[in-house]
């Protein structure tokens, strides 16, 4: 499915609609199971490397204090500028996307 989305893509659908197109979530990812662990393992706090919100917000659901949250910036490109942008825009990732790479 994963190469199928990414054929998708390659016809002009960014990653969203590409999933969608499969009858797929935006984001099929669950993060509660890695929730649950940390909070069985007694873990209270965490810093976490992110820029997805929902990774956050799934730690903070199960009683998990988020201390720091690390961005992560990667390289701007041609070739991933639409998928940085649609993370940013319709996922709300916190990315800063001011440092374009040609």
């Amino acid at each position: 499915n994963k190469i199928r989305a990414y054929k998708l893509q390659d016809e002009g659908f960014d990653t969203i609609e590409a999933n969608h197109q499969l009858g797929f979530d935006a984001d099929n990812r669950d993060f509660t199971p890695a929730a649950m662990m940390l909070r069985e393992l007694g873990v209270e706090k965490v810093k976490i490397m992110t820029n997805n919100p929902q990774k956050t917000q799934t730690l903070l659901s199960y009683g998990i204090e988020v201390e720091d949250t690390i961005r992560l910036e990667p390289s701007i490109t041609e070739a991933n500028k639409n998928y940085l942008m649609t993370k940013k825009h319709k996922m709300g990732h916190t990315l800063f996307l001011d440092k374009f790479v040609q």
